[in-house]
């Protein structure tokens, strides 16, 4: 479950930087600024999800559906709702999930999980387009400026065990990942497109 959630969570939006050979070092510089500058615009977004999983052994592709939603500073949502109800949410320093097979529902504070405490820093950075935090996680390449879409090759040893790379494409607008696709290392990739997103909607209080 972990390992399902630490790949759901790169849908939203390194020392060195390392820029695609058709936009100058600049040039990348100036796309991530803007996207921060657009993301300090947003306060809440929610959107349905697709997710695909491809695997080398098999023919047919894993499908499943869901909904995510998030709100600033740090209340977030996601929940698969098809084949099988799961998910989290978090809410400051706490945390809770649940799962359709076991029927149950648990509460937990993020400080004492080390991997809820991965997750929640990664949702939150992308949450808030935070790149100076994402450039000390991973390698990122440009490698188209409209919409933008990246690359990233994570530097952590603990993400690049099992994760290749991420491919990630925005929005025209540039408000929210449109798509993003996990590269493992043994070929197998899991595709996620958001769809139907609403940005800077009212959400209500019991979702979280």
């Amino acid at each position: 479950m972990t390992r399902i959630m630490l790949l759901a969570v790169f849908f939203l939006f390194s020392a060195g930087l390392a820029a695609g050979e058709a936009v100058p070092p600049n040039g990348s510089a100036m796309i991530f600024s803007s996207l921060e500058r657009t993301a300090a615009t947003v306060r809440t977004i929610s959107s349905d999800f697709v997710q695909e999983k491809h695997l080398s052994m098999f023919k047919t592709v894993l499908t499943s559906r869901g909904r995510f939603y998030f709100s600033k500073p740090d209340l977030l949502r996601w929940e698969v709702t098809a084949p099988v109800a799961s998910g989290f949410v978090l809410k400051g320093e706490k945390g809770r999930r649940w799962h359709e097979r076991t029927g149950r529902s648990e509460n937990f504070q993020i400080s004492q999980e080390p991997a809820m405490k991965l997750v929640s820093d990664q949702l939150f950075a992308w949450a808030r387009a935070d790149f100076q935090w994402l450039k000390k996680e991973y390698r990122i390449t440009v490698l188209d400026e409209s919409p933008v879409s990246l690359r990233l090759e994570p530097r952590s040893a603990a993400t690049a065990g099992f994760l290749h790379h991420l491919l990630i494409t925005f929005s025209a607008d540039g408000r929210y990942v449109r798509s993003v696709e996990l590269h493992e290392k043994d070929g197998d990739f899991t595709r996620i497109k958001f769809v139907n997103a609403a940005v800077n909607k009212p959400l209500q209080a019991d979702l979280f």
